[in-house]
């Protein structure tokens, strides 16, 4: 199989679970060297306790047909972002793609109340989280990025710039998080054109992730179960999609096209001709402008 990835290096930061893993993970089966950051590992569990690590990511990435390398990382502590960087450079001499897929505030978001009700200390630590842990690794580890033209960094996010410019996100808190993803990868795009390299804001949709699954008592394998109790769950999408997306933009060599654009997995699926694991395109983020918001029945007829 064509592995167009081959000799590249990439960081997925925030690969423990979810998007972050798949992105790891598609990456690795395109042929990448992927150093697999976060705080999850099996010497210990990070503050969400998650039984996820960052080792089974470096180990699903190196079956998948790359080289997974698993690293212990808190990106909110710059010394320890700062060392991986240097042992990047260090062990490879070149940083090809960067991801900032770091999270992991899923517990602290307190949807729906106005911000006189919402938990000061919970909503500073979702700020950190999702947006101070991006700004420290791109602080980092960009200037090894830009020792060579077509470097890439994708920040992924929750919603394209267009929905949420749009649409108020469950708090001010989630809110401020979400649209900051999305204005950071405009300011990478700023920075980085001079040098031939690529930012782009990426939202996957629906996601399955192992949280989600978990939330509707069912699996990968029969997660239509869960339709029963949320109809417009038929538009989900497995991690793998939004992987396959990250993927298709790295091995792009035109993919400058996209610099400083908000996209979801769904577009771009269409554009590549990539498919998520059953083999359909779902187009989550239309589908929910078009059918979901407005109250319309479930029907994913013509969105995947």
């Amino acid at each position: 199989m064509t592995k167009p990835l081959t000799g590249k290096i990439a960081l997925v930061a925030g690969a423990s679970r979810g998007a972050g893993r798949q992105i790891a993970v598609q990456l690795g089966a395109a042929g990448a060297t992927v150093y697999a950051t976060g705080r999850s590992s099996r010497a210990g569990r990070s503050e969400l306790g998650r039984p996820e690590t960052i080792e089974e990511t470096a180990e699903l990435v190196t079956a998948a047909g790359g080289e997974g390398i698993p690293v212990v990382v808190d990106h909110l502590v710059p010394d320890q972002v700062r060392d991986l960087v240097a042992r990047i450079d260090a062990e490879q001499g070149r940083l090809d793609v960067l991801v900032n897929d770091i999270w992991g505030a899923e517990s602290l978001v307190t949807w729906h109340k106005p911000v006189w009700e919402q938990p000061l200390d919970a909503g500073f630590r979702t700020l950190r989280l999702a947006i101070d842990t991006h700004i420290v690794t791109s602080h980092y580890a960009l200037p090894l990025l830009i020792r060579r033209p077509g470097g890439l960094v994708v920040e992924i996010g929750d919603g394209t710039k267009e929905y949420n410019d749009a649409n108020y996100r469950l708090s001010v808190f989630y809110d401020l998080a979400k649209v900051s993803v999305n204005r950071l990868a405009e300011s990478w795009a700023h920075e980085l054109a001079p040098y031939g390299c690529t930012s782009v804001a990426l939202t996957p949709g629906w996601l399955r992730s192992e949280l989600m699954l978990e939330h509707f008592g069912v699996t990968e394998e029969n997660w239509r179960d869960a339709l029963a109790r949320e109809p417009h769950f038929a538009i989900s999408e497995s991690p793998a999609f939004v992987g396959r997306a990250v993927a298709a933009l790295a091995a792009d060599e035109d993919r400058a096209r996209w610099n400083g654009r908000s996209v979801s997995s769904g577009e771009l699926a269409q554009v590549y001709g990539f498919t998520d694991l059953d083999g359909s395109r779902p187009d989550a983020w239309r589908y929910i402008v078009e059918v979901q918001d407005p109250g319309k029945p479930a029907d994913v007829t013509g969105y995947r």
